[in-house]
């Protein structure tokens, strides 16, 4: 296969009108489609406030929300196509055999990482202690000056 008639494949199914596998792999796909439409929504925002904010009203608003719509229907469009969508099929399925730790030991694992860190930056900051006493001691900083 040619990447010029994958590409043309790929278009014709997003143009496609039906969605592809509808009841599996349904939240993911609606997390990524909320994802990708949320981003598009920053983006928006962030093009009516810089760049267009010297045009009319009519653009500063018009333009981004239009931008938005197609966006969020390419989004739409883009999980139910068939290559994203089994991917998505896949990772949610992945997502369901995971086994989630219980409260009990995401208590137990957070304080093990909290107090490992406060115990490596009190070593730390002995270390840089005896080292700036060590250079002041020794005259290092006047070397330096």
């Amino acid at each position: 296969m040619s990447s010029k008639s994958g590409a043309q494949s790929v278009l014709t199914e997003l143009f496609r009108g039906g969605l592809y596998k509808v009841n599996q792999g349904r939240m993911v796909r609606q997390f990524t489609f909320f994802a990708i439409a949320i981003l598009a929504a920053f983006g928006c925002i962030t093009l009516a406030r810089g760049p267009l904010m010297a045009q009319g009203r009519s653009i500063q608003v018009g333009f981004p929300l239009v931008l938005w719509v197609a966006s969020a229907l390419l989004a739409f469009r883009l999980v139910n196509l068939s290559v994203f969508a089994d991917f998505l099929i896949s990772v949610e399925s992945e997502l369901l055999r995971v086994t989630w730790p219980g409260k009990q030991e995401v208590v137990q694992a957070t304080v093990v990482v909290v107090t490992t860190m406060v115990g490596l930056g009190t070593f730390l900051f002995l270390i840089d202690l005896v080292w700036t006493w060590t250079f002041s001691v020794i005259g290092f900083n006047e070397l330096l000056g």
